[in-house]
């Protein structure tokens, strides 16, 4: 595209939009015109197909903060008669009167339109567009497939399949190719944005989930062999040891985060229940436990720890 015809066009009147317009208010007003003249809606129309082209390269320049301004500066020099291009030149080509080196940092008259519009004539891609998706807990951990159904500005909707791999974040984004909004030279990317449940029991702590056991007082004291829940459903079974302290870790290997060559391992927490109730038998058997007990103070390095 030549130059003189960039700035001689009035992309304000392109849009419908005034020059004092927040760029909030031209915004809105290229969303209503892209859904009037999208091809998708408008298929074989050339004059709609122009109009949607002009707009779209309209919003390009107003949209941005720079652009607009230079733009606007170009476009008022040329409105006073600041500068203009002769027809027949030598070569055909495009020349300017005036030195305009201060307003686009020191390029050449010839340079100006190149500067503006950062060099780009030809087709443009379509926009990237953005869009959020909540998983569970456990297909966060084993991945899953999203099945939506988007609809751009202008667009007819779509359905969309996308795969979420193992192992995800929450937090993750997900790039699928091609299929953003649609532009001359093909469309744009989706991104979406993963939102993961918690879980009820079950927690992520790098490639190791993590969970909170409850023991008896007697388990943990006695010891015992305890079956505990897997995010597969599986149950596998641990060994605490006698006088298993509340708040100990115990490691089972390979029941993690999977990964592309290595699986994380779970880890559990383990909280011993005090009970709340002791009848009278109960009461008396933990009266001769006491009793039967090698007298220790427990909290001995508690103390000397205060001192500290």
């Amino acid at each position: 595209m030549a130059a003189k015809d960039l700035y001689e066009k009035d992309f304000y009147k392109i849009l419908g939009v005034n020059k004092g317009d927040s760029a909030e208010v031209i915004k809105r007003r290229y969303r209503v015109l892209a859904r009037q003249l999208h091809p998708d809606k408008n298929k074989g129309d050339k004059k709609l197909e122009d109009q949607f082209k002009a707009v779209s390269e309209a919003y390009d320049i107003l949209s941005d903060e720079k652009k607009r301004a230079e733009y606007d500066e170009a476009r008022s020099l040329f409105e006073r008669g600041g500068f203009r291009a002769p027809q027949g030149g030598a070569h055909g080509g495009q020349n300017f009167s005036g030195d305009f080196s201060d307003l686009f940092g020191g390029g050449s008259s010839q340079d100006i339109f190149a500067n503006l519009f950062g060099g780009r004539r030809g087709p443009r891609k379509g926009q990237d567009l953005q869009t959020e998706s909540t998983i569970s807990f456990r297909e966060s951990i084993f991945g899953t497939t999203l099945d939506l159904r988007l609809s751009t500005d202008g667009g007819a909707p779509q359905n969309i399949t996308a795969r979420v791999p193992a192992g995800v974040n929450d937090g993750a984004k997900i790039r699928l190719r091609g299929k953003g909004a649609p532009g001359e030279a093909g469309s744009g990317d989706l991104f979406i944005h993963l939102h993961v449940k918690p879980h009820p029991i079950f927690s992520r702590k790098g490639e190791n989930l993590t969970i909170t056991l409850p023991v008896t007082f007697a388990e943990a004291a006695l010891g015992a062999d305890i079956k505990v829940p897997t995010l597969t459903n599986e149950e596998v079974t641990v060994r605490l040891s006698a006088g298993t302290p509340n708040g100990r870790v115990l490691r089972v290997k390979g029941r993690g985060v999977p990964k592309a060559n290595t699986t994380g391992d779970l880890l559990v927490s383990i909280e011993v229940q005090v009970p709340r109730r002791v009848d009278s038998r109960a009461k008396k058997a933990l009266e001769d436990f006491a009793a039967a007990t090698v007298e220790e103070d427990v909290r001995a390095d508690f103390k000397a720890k205060a001192k500290s």
